[in-house]
């Protein structure tokens, strides 16, 4: 697979080379942009009460276009960084990327966005709320030092591949083990995607990861389902684990009501359950009413829960949720 993906890069990238025009009318822009995420919540949990004002994380950035075949962006995550209160807030450098964009052909360089659940996140639309599936229970990290190639082949047809370092923005380890994905996304009418995707990462141990996923999304209406499964999570023989994840939403105004389930279960390399993640293995339940009151602005009451899969207690949670972005 590994000398597949290389090589499809090299002739992408010869095309490249070779496909270059000038362009003297065009005038080079660029603009900032500012999302954050915030929220008031209430947990119930254990006939215990926890309330918290909470502001998950902040991105910073300044996009540009240099032609009409070349731009970049450079983004500043500040976030939560779960290191048992020794700091509240950390800024990483999330993205730091040029890209290519001509005839469907696109390429980018640098600190990228993963393509591994962009699609899913983009049609579940609620990032602000929980993150889409591989990114809530870390399957892969959002962005990477690497090179991404994507094609469009056919109006119903595109490909993708990418070399990354693996250890995702927030580590960005210069050692020699890499990441090998490989996507293929087919959208036969109007709204409709289904996408294969897969990567490979590591020699003895390696972690594979395997993900199918269809969706729809048309005017009102958008629904989505994934399968997402991954061997040896992290180089450890037969620490296996996946699931599935449900949403859907239906739009009317200015608002727009939607729901979600998950369920992320561990596995031994036999398929029976593994005891590795067991504690952490349960079902997600989310649904709210999204009002966009403003462009740029979406305030959010909803309600989520986590059904813990070793004794079936339930983790209820209320959330006034909010995302800002200009």
């Amino acid at each position: 697979m590994k000398k597949i993906i290389v090589l499809l890069i090299f002739v992408v990238a010869v095309k490249f080379l070779y496909s270059q025009e000038s362009d003297t009318e065009f005038k080079p822009y660029g603009k900032t942009f500012v999302k954050v995420f915030t929220n008031y919540h209430s947990t119930f949990s254990d006939n215990e009460t926890h309330n918290a004002f909470e502001i998950q994380r902040a991105y910073l950035g300044y996009g540009f276009k240099l032609s009409k075949e070349f731009s970049g962006k450079v983004t500043l995550d500040v976030g939560n960084p779960k290191d048992d209160g020794k700091l509240m807030m950390t800024a990483f450098l999330k993205n730091a990327y040029f890209q290519y964009k001509k005839n469907g052909l696109k390429v980018k360089f640098g600190l990228i966005s993963r393509y591994q659940f962009k699609m899913q996140e983009e049609l579940w639309g609620g990032r602000y709320l929980y993150k889409s599936y591989m990114d809530e229970y870390k399957f892969g990290a959002s962005a990477d030092l690497g090179t991404f190639i994507s094609y469009k082949i056919h109006d119903v047809i595109s490909v993708d591949v990418s070399i990354e370092n693996g250890d995702g923005y927030k580590s960005l380890e210069m050692d020699s083990v890499l990441k090998y994905s490989g996507g293929i996304t087919i959208t036969p009418i109007k709204g409709l995607n289904i996408r294969g995707y897969t990567d490979y990462m590591g020699e003895e141990d390696a972690q594979q990861t395997y993900a199918a996923y269809i969706g729809y999304g048309l005017k009102y209406i958008e629904i989505g389902a994934e399968y997402n499964y991954q061997l040896n999570n992290k180089f450890n023989t037969d620490n296996d684990w996946g699931g599935y994840s449900f949403y859907a939403s239906y739009k009317f105004g200015k608002l727009r009501v939607f729901g979600r389930y998950d369920k992320l279960k561990s596995t031994t390399v036999d398929g029976e359950i593994g005891d590795w993640n067991y504690k952490k293995d349960g079902q997600a339940i989310l649904a709210g009413l999204e009002f966009i009151p403003l462009k740029g602005i979406k305030i959010t009451p909803n309600y989520q829960a986590w059904i813990y899969e070793k004794d079936s207690h339930v983790s209820h949670s209320v959330y006034l949720s909010c995302e800002i972005k200009f």
